[in-house]
């Protein structure tokens, strides 16, 4: 070996964090640029829908009422689509409200929807009940999109992502449970998964992985509401991770 050898020292805790906070500001910016963006967006869908339905009425040919049938449709799926932004950039209160949980899983649903039909994965939902849960919607919003990215990198090739919505009135506890047909997660990786910067993700070839700060976070916050988290997996058949809320926070 000739000349001068410059080794990189790891980084510690400190340094980890630095770089996350570093990114959480620029995440921050993007989002509120987003937001803004999305606002004047939705004001030119309206047009476009407004003008889609006046050019409905007064079509006579079969062909044009078609053609505008197509331009009502995209519009109105283009404004759903933008106003689950809106409602997910404005969920960024930390007061507590009674939520429709099976509404807050249908938004966090709306906004991947995009990105699984890109990676070919199906999605099942079954919902077996409406709870409604006193909870900080965007947090909860959150996580779910948290499970949901996750059970998306666990499927390579594709695959099906069954969530369910239910209550048991019993115990007091609505329950979310999304379940993968990935890759799996070893049993002694299970333990350690919700431990901070603990990841089972490798890096890619552009230095991308996994910060090991998602799952700590999202336990953190549903600890903070009272709640649970929990996880199965079965190396080669999937994952299973079951948020359960209180239907009533407790006082103390």
């Amino acid at each position: 070996m000739t000349g001068l050898e410059l080794l990189t020292p790891p980084m510690d805790e400190t340094d980890i964090l630095r770089q996350q906070l570093l990114q959480a500001q620029r995440l921050s910016s993007v989002g509120a640029l987003a937001s803004s963006v999305a606002h004047e967006f939705n004001n030119i869908l309206t047009t476009i829908i407004n003008y889609a339905k006046l050019g409905q009425k007064g079509a006579a040919d079969p062909g044009q009422k078609q053609a505008f049938d197509k331009i009502l449709k995209g519009g109105q799926r283009a404004a759903v689509i933008v106003s689950g932004m809106l409602g997910f950039a404005r969920n960024s209160t930390n007061r507590r409200e009674d939520v429709d949980l099976v509404k807050l899983v249908e938004e966090v649903l709306m906004l991947t929807e995009k990105d699984l039909s890109k990676h070919r994965i199906q999605v099942d939902k079954r919902y077996h009940s409406r709870p409604i849960v006193p909870v900080v919607a965007g947090q909860i919003e959150q996580i779910l999109i948290n499970l949901v990215i996750n059970a998306r990198q666990a499927m390579t090739t594709g695959g099906r992502l069954r969530v369910d919505v239910r209550e048991n009135v019993d115990v007091g506890m609505a329950e979310v449970r999304m379940a993968d047909s990935g890759v799996g997660i070893p049993a002694d990786q299970l333990r350690m998964i919700f431990e901070p910067f603990y990841t089972t993700k490798d890096p890619d070839e552009h230095g991308n992985g996994g910060t090991g700060l998602g799952l700590s976070v999202c336990r953190q916050i549903i600890e903070q509401h009272q709640g649970r988290i929990r996880v199965e997996s079965v190396i080669g058949k999937g994952s299973t991770f079951t948020v359960k809320l209180p239907l009533r926070i407790s006082e103390d």
